[in-house]
């Protein structure tokens, strides 16, 4: 019962990784009003990387 959360847990969190690197551009200019629209992108598509190595980590390391 706990390694299906577990699992489920770990797909969610890589499925939010992956949002954030393919939408960072449409993202940042939603959220964000400032100038410099390049360096947010690159900090949210660097953010969504981590968590996809996080989320994959939880998916292969849940026996």
């Amino acid at each position: 019962m706990w390694q299906s959360v577990i699992l489920l847990i770990g797909i969610l969190i890589s499925l939010f990784g992956v949002v954030l690197i393919y939408d960072a551009r449409t993202i940042t200019n939603r959220v964000f009003s400032f100038g410099d629209q390049n360096e947010a992108s690159l900090g949210l598509k660097m953010i969504g990387f981590i968590l996809c190595i996080v989320g994959a980590l939880i998916i292969i390391l849940n026996k």
